[in-house]
């Protein structure tokens, strides 16, 4: 039985294909169209889903939406309604497109399918797809399940349990209350975009202190043991205008927004500091209600808020769980995957059969490309590449660039389905520099110099660099741990600099290139079963250097999708300062490349505003 999840028109839209409770494919329209976080209606994604699944569309037997349309457009409605007349300018925006489009769902899902579907299509609540994308793929027979984001129709955050293959909402909290607009409105005020810069903000938290806890405690939240809040929504505007904050907010924090691109200022990373420790606090208070409130040892989680990644390292390390496990894709993305699986397990009554790592296919659940593609594709230019028919010969060799300072674009099988490159769409670096960080930033992802990198560590050694809990994997990078304090420097000849920017000039430990201000980082391990190539890889370079660490960063530039084809790979290497290129057995070196292609390469970079 052919099952197609969709998700479509807010953020990050996506299709999934599950097939007899399997997962076969999954990806985001934006790696498609290129543009980032592209909310439309997923068309290329359904595409790539059926042809990957070697289907039409009159064999799926279920297409599934990730949420009730129906029943957001209420709560829109009654919101603009209640709020009358301040609302009725941003309801004036919002409804066109309501009526051309959103409530015409079935419309648009026969547009993408050609019209060729012949079933029903079925409307799953959005916290209910959330929750299902965090249970089912999950390596669990039962688990608590918290889901927090911005919202859904009504819903912010829900509680529940998993067991077998049902999923059960126990608690709800309802907007306009919501962590994920509360985080949103600080990266809107830090300058920052929202849905797109809230990891910013995370990343800029350790810069700072969290001096303005209390009063966001004091004046902005009514915050309960449970996790559950009300919010003063005198300081939120969102429920009627295009903003996030208003002048009352600004003047308890001391002034107006950061303009975005400004300088940042010891108040932002402050801010900052104070915003996220608010939000650990409260997935912290949720997680051990849940777990009061379920008995259970394992927790699974979705939700957008599930990808602050620090706050899910706080619940693993104090929380009362033995074992965490977060949907890859815990976004809207994932609701796509969520709602296919709630259908087969849940409304179909289907068994659940649990896989001690999980079923999610490493994530790798995207198009991939062969070497016959990419040699076509290079030759049609009169690229300049290696092939090595022996790929022992080509991690050697890699091994030993990445050794020697180079920075490499490394492209190989599917594409990961959410937004950490996993070692599939990566950019590899050694994680032993010192001037590694910067040089990536500024030459190669074109973004801000705070922004930490991540690392991936051989799953066997990372107890070796990294405090973990209880043998917890983390092979989706979305838990942070900190360094061994063997691993550490001692600040003898560098005193510790206390506050701001500075703190990114001392060299911290032996691996200074991922090791962030305060001694963490966003862990992604390394197995020989998720990712065979990347493990042979990073096994030569330990061979070489000793070190099992190596900077894994997503194959793309701020502004810019992960890319998907070798064509996107190919613009990515031409258009910044990357060393070297693989992609499958093909190396290339971007001094032995042509410039014939230069014109494109100009409107690229022209496309992301690079110098």
């Amino acid at each position: 039985m052919n099952i197609l999840g969709l998700s479509a028109f807010y953020h990050d839209s996506a299709a999934a294909l599950v097939r007899d409770g399997d997962i076969v494919a999954a990806v985001q329209e934006e790696r498609f169209t290129r543009i980032k976080h592209d909310s439309r209606f997923p068309t290329n994604a359904v595409s790539y889903c059926l042809q990957e699944g070697n289907l039409t569309a009159e064999q799926l037997d279920f297409v599934v939406f990730y949420e009730k349309p129906l029943l957001k457009f209420e709560r829109l409605l009654e919101t603009y309604i209640g709020y009358a007349p301040r609302g009725f300018k941003q309801f004036l925006i919002a409804m066109p497109v309501w009526f051309r489009q959103k409530l015409h769902l079935p419309r648009e899902m026969d547009k993408a399918l050609n019209k060729k579907y012949q079933g029903h299509y079925v409307f799953v609540e959005h916290h209910e797809s959330h929750a299902s994308s965090a249970f089912f793929p999950s390596p669990f027979e039962e688990a608590a399940i918290l889901t927090l984001d911005g919202a859904g129709e009504w819903a912010t955050g829900s509680l529940g349990v998993g067991r077998g293959n049902t999923i059960e909402l126990m608690q709800v909290m309802h907007f306009p209350h919501s962590l994920g607009l509360l985080y949103s409105a600080f990266t809107y005020f830090t300058g920052f975009r929202v849905n797109s810069g809230e990891y910013k903000m995370m990343g800029l938290a350790p810069y700072g202190e969290p001096i303005y806890y209390d009063l966001i405690m004091d004046k902005l939240l009514d915050l309960k043991e449970d996790g559950s809040f009300r919010l003063d929504l005198s300081y939120f505007p969102w429920c009627y205008k295009m903003v996030m904050v208003n002048a009352k907010f600004e003047k308890l924090f001391g002034g107006p927004r950061r303009k975005p691109e400004s300088p940042l200022t010891q108040r932002e990373m402050d801010i900052a500091a104070s915003i996220q420790a608010v939000t650990e606090e409260i997935m912290l208070r949720a997680a051990r209600h849940v777990h009061w409130l379920t008995g259970m040892k394992n927790l699974a989680m979705a939700g957008g808020v599930a990808l602050n990644c620090v706050g899910n390292g706080r619940i693993l390390r104090e929380g009362p769980f033995e074992r965490i496990w977060i949907q890859p894709a815990a976004g809207d993305a994932g609701g796509a995957l969520g709602a296919a699986l709630f259908v087969w397990h849940q409304l179909l009554d289907n068994e659940r059969k649990v896989n001690k790592e999980d079923t999610q296919h490493a994530s790798l659940l995207g198009p991939a490309y062969s070497d016959e593609h990419i040699r076509a594709y290079l030759n049609s230019f009169h690229a300049r590449y290696h092939v090595f028919e022996e790929e022992q010969q080509l991690l050697d060799k890699v091994a030993d660039l990445i050794g020697e300072g180079n920075v490499v674009g490394w492209f190989h099988g599917r594409m990961e389905f959410g937004p950490r490159a996993l070692g599939h769409r990566s950019i590899l670096g050694d994680a032993r520099s010192e001037t590694m960080q910067s040089i990536m930033n500024r030459k190669i992802k074109f973004r801000e110099s705070f922004r930490p990198f991540a690392p991936c560590v051989l799953r066997e050694d990372v107890y070796d660099y990294f405090d973990f809990h209880n043998e917890q994997d983390s092979p989706y990078m979305l838990l942070v741990a900190y360094l061994q304090t063997d691993k550490r420097l001692r600040f003898q000849d560098q005193p510790e600099v206390e506050r701001g920017l500075d703190k990114l000039n001392v060299k911290r430990s032996v691996v200074p290139a991922i090791t962030h201000v305060d001694y963490s980082a966003r862990v992604q391990t390394v197995d020989r079963r998720r990712h065979p190539r990347l493990h042979r890889l990073m096994s030569r370079f330990k061979d070489k250097t000793g070190c099992p660490v190596l900077i894994n960063t997503s194959f793309n530039i701020r502004g810019e999708p992960i890319v998907c084809s070798p064509e996107h790979a190919y613009k990515c290497f031409m258009a910044t300062n990357m060393d070297v290129l693989v992609m499958e057995n093909q190396l290339l070196y971007k001094t032995e490349q042509p410039h014939a292609r230069r014109y494109e390469i100009d409107e690229y970079k022209a496309r992301f505003e690079l110098d």
